[in-house]
């Protein structure tokens, strides 16, 4: 299986935001969003690793899923603000490796 970048993700959800008239929603609306996938990925990560275990009516999903929504709106809010997240990522990891270099403990 091809591996993809995070340029063909960007590109790939592009491609099918684009299907719909509405297109993106607005950097308010998507950050509303990213805030409601966060709060279902710690429910889950609650039902799995926490000491609130899910009630027998809850649907089964998992914490994979929930960080793939989680990931997709994040894809949707960078697109919409044209931000590259290849660049946005690289700058981050850069950052980390200077500002952060000797704060922890290298094996």
């Amino acid at each position: 299986m091809e591996q993809k970048t995070l340029k063909t993700f960007q590109d790939d959800v592009d491609a099918y935001i684009g299907q719909f008239k509405e297109g993106y929603f607005s950097p308010l609306a998507l950050t509303a969003r990213l805030t409601e996938e966060l709060g279902e990925l710690a429910r889950e990560i609650n039902h799995y690793y926490g000491e609130k275990k899910k009630k027998p009516t809850e649907a089964e999903k998992t914490v994979e899923e929930e960080l793939g929504d989680l990931l997709f709106v994040v894809i949707c809010m960078a697109n919409s603000l044209h931000i590259d997240l290849g660049q946005a990522l690289t700058t981050v990891l850069d950052k980390f490796q200077t500002r952060d270099k000797d704060r922890w403990t290298r094996k």
